[in-house]
């Protein structure tokens, strides 16, 4: 449990609670160096080994790289699935929806050393079709990975991984064949709060875009 109530400190952002709070430039505050960030996704990773499943929550992923396209989560030693994604090198990134904010935070304060966290919450398992990972059926969207490179950074370790396939639930495809994750109420992280998301604001170019093609 430590382990977990250690990275949503982290996560939470705890330096925005006032401590080491110094004066910036006009309307600006400034904290010290710190992991604070904007929202980020709080992803559902799986991973298996010896025929056992275990996920982790885990709020540090993102893309590193388009073409090819390469992603990468960061996970501390001490957690159980570290050492399985470390010898096995594969693992699944799961993108959790609201209807799941409960199971997903659960999954960041449990360790599966002591807990199936799979059938506490009742997650559903998919086949992987290029890794020998299972994806969450629960999730609207899950990314199948391949390590190529591990960095330990100091706290976590950086699993670089190549995206070797993508599957998402069909009720979010459209009949042309685009995902449309707009209506999923795709789950974001936000220091220390889960938020729902769903507003669009704008599409990528509608800046530079003719007038009326919002």
């Amino acid at each position: 449990m430590k382990d977990a109530r250690n990275e949503k400190e982290e996560t939470a952002g705890g330096n925005a609670a006032g401590v080491n709070r110094t004066e910036g430039s006009a309307g600006r505050a400034v904290w010290k160096a710190g992991a604070i960030t904007g929202p980020v996704p709080p992803a559902l990773v799986t991973c298996a080994e010896n025929g056992r499943v275990n996920v982790i929550t885990v709020a540090w992923t993102g893309i590193l790289c388009s073409k090819p396209p390469i992603t990468y989560i960061s996970v501390r030693p001490e957690r159980f699935s570290h050492g399985i994604i470390d010898r096995t090198g594969e693992f699944v990134i799961n993108f959790p929806n609201d209807a799941i904010a409960r199971q997903t935070d659960l999954c960041g304060m449990l360790s599966g050393r002591k807990v199936d966290k799979i059938e506490k919450c009742g997650f559903h398992l998919l086949p992987g079709s290029e890794v020998s990972v299972p994806v969450i059926a629960e999730c609207p969207l899950s990314v199948e990975c391949r390590v190529i490179e591990r960095k330990d950074l100091g706290s976590h370790t950086l699993f670089m991984a190549e995206i070797v396939a993508t599957q998402a639930d069909e009720r979010y495809v459209d009949e042309k064949g685009k995902l449309v994750l707009r209506k999923a109420g795709m789950l974001a992280y936000l220091h220390g709060e889960y938020f729902a998301t769903g507003r669009k604001c704008g599409r990528f170019g509608f800046s530079v875009a003719k007038k009326g093609k919002k």
